[in-house]
């Protein structure tokens, strides 16, 4: 059995480490940097520090830089969203210069000027229209004895004082990114929820149960740190098996379901309250989509409002899709004219058993029959209802009647399944082969498509249907044979695990 490991849904993180070292007068901070609330002073605009992994000295700056460049502490519970409790002022060092200089002079000054993203570090004046004011970093220049000999040298060739004056810089609700309000907000030490689904202009959270109490406020502010959203909704219960859809409750914003999103250059749109969608499958859409050659044939079980089934026709080949979720089967017509492959899909409104019973069997009698003409082409069948698609499986048993032309001309079928178990291919493809009462190995490969929760695995087992299980002279040819030996795999329990822990 091949397994495939492939990262989708994490985040690939670089981390550079920096020596850093600090001298006595760094590791000061004067009490003159303080953060004053609720002081008059000029708007600049702060969008939020980077996270860096480093020397200890580093980090430590950087939990001051935190508290720095914070929301105020009492904001600390808040429920209902209040924007003035964010105000905060702090105050900066800055060096005063001649304007027509600025652009020499910041070259020069890297070190010692002030990286925040968002905040200009050069103002006007207030005083002096002919001079400028550099922002500096309050952690790296205290006094005008920290600067570097280079930096003094420097001022000295353009004639500038390294007096530091001191800026008081108001910082707004505006200036903090959601995950510094929710962090500020929510109870110390509870997980933030910065992260969500986005739908189009819909950001769909799945919210822990010590967030919701928080969770208007949390609605309100995914909605105003992410352009383009407009609603913010919470899924409140399971997906349904039957039409998989599931309950959601409005946390913030105009409650307008209809939503349109674009995916790997095709355009869908639907009702998210009645049908499936999940943003974290594009990559797998993708992979299947690579898999297909045109002229193939694709048929999409459970297929939704069209993401498997669109792109695939998009490639040329035939495409039978399936949803038996009316609103499902409505939004794949619509979304198969607006992506114009209607004339190139075959849309069904049934069962997947009826389905695979149905149209499936008629068009693989025509495939794979005598007086079919000598093809090239694949048959692919996309089975992607992991909850319950496994159980699907059993349909094929005897599914075809006749004799098959050969082996490489039988149908792939790509099933999806969850797996919570230590080893989740092994797992998946026992599971299968339970259902099919036959060994898959080795004509079976088992793909990771993402962590859905903590020990919980979303996978695609991919296996071309034994002749003896899909035709029924075939399978009673298997009843008389003895039980498959126990089969070898090509990659053992402990290597899956470790390439797992290896990628993650």
């Amino acid at each position: 059995m091949r397994i495939f490991w492939r990262p989708f849904g994490f985040l690939r993180r670089l981390f550079k480490v920096e020596s850093c070292s600090v001298t006595k007068s760094e590791s000061l901070i004067p009490l003159a940097w303080t953060s004053l609330k609720h002081s008059k002073a000029p708007d600049i605009f702060l969008l939020d520090q980077r996270k860096r992994f480093s020397t200890m000295p580093e980090i430590e700056r950087d939990q001051r830089d935190s508290e720095l460049f914070s929301p105020p502490s009492d904001v600390r519970g808040m429920t209902t969203l209040d924007r003035t409790a964010f105000n905060k002022t702090v105050t900066i060092p800055t060096l005063k210069v001649r304007k027509e200089i600025v652009n020499k002079l910041m070259r020069s000054l890297k070190r010692a000027a002030l990286q925040r993203p968002g905040i200009k570090r050069v103002i006007e004046d207030p005083e002096d229209e002919e001079s400028r004011l550099i922002m500096l970093d309050p952690y790296k220049i205290f006094t005008n004895d920290s600067f570097e000999e280079a930096e003094l040298s420097i001022l000295k060739q353009l004639n500038v004082s390294p007096q530091i004056s001191k800026y008081n810089l108001e910082l707004t609700y505006e200036n903090f990114k959601s995950e510094e309000i929710l962090r500020a907000v929510l109870p110390e030490g509870q997980d933030v929820t910065s992260g969500f689904s986005r739908v189009g202009h819909i950001a769909h959270l799945n919210l822990r149960d010590h967030q919701l109490p928080f969770k208007h406020l949390i609605g309100q502010v995914m909605i105003d740190k992410n352009p383009g959203i407009t609603l913010a909704v919470n899924k409140i219960n399971n997906i349904d098996n039957t039409y998989r859809n599931f309950q959601m409750e409005v946390l913030y914003g105009e409650e307008n379901m209809m939503t349109k999103v674009r995916e790997n250059n095709y355009t869908y749109e639907f009702d998210f309250s009645k049908v499936y969608w999940n943003p974290r499958l594009s990559t797998e859409h993708s992979r299947i989509t690579e898999l297909l050659k045109p002229g193939d044939v694709l048929f999409d079980v459970f297929a939704g409002v069209g993401p498997f089934a669109i792109p695939a026709a998009k490639k040329n080949c035939t495409v039978f899709a399936n949803d038996l979720n009316p609103e499902s089967y409505k939004w794949l017509l619509h979304n198969c004219k607006l992506n114009k492959v209607d004339n190139k899909v075959k849309v069904f409104n049934l069962d997947g058993k009826d389905f695979l019973q149905g149209p499936v069997r008629e068009e693989l009698m025509q495939q794979l029959g005598p007086l079919s003409k000598e093809r090239k082409h694949s048959v692919h069948i996309v089975m992607n209802l992991p909850a319950k698609a496994i159980e699907f499986l059993s349909v094929f048993k005897s599914l075809l009647d006749g004799q098959p032309r050969g082996s490489e001309l039988l149908p792939i079928v790509h099933c999806y399944s969850f797996s919570k178990d230590a080893n989740p291919a092994k797992d998946v493809q026992q599971q299968v082969e339970a259902v099919l009462g036959i060994s898959l190995d080795p004509c079976s490969s088992v793909h990771l498509v993402r962590n859905v929760a903590p020990n919980k695995e979303m996978l695609c087992i991919t296996f071309r249907i034994p002749a003896s299980i899909l035709y029924k002279n075939q399978a009673l040819d298997l009843e008389n044979q003895e039980d498959p030996p126990p089969f070898k795999r090509q990659r053992t329990d402990k290597a899956f695990s470790e390439e797992k822990t290896t990628i993650a």
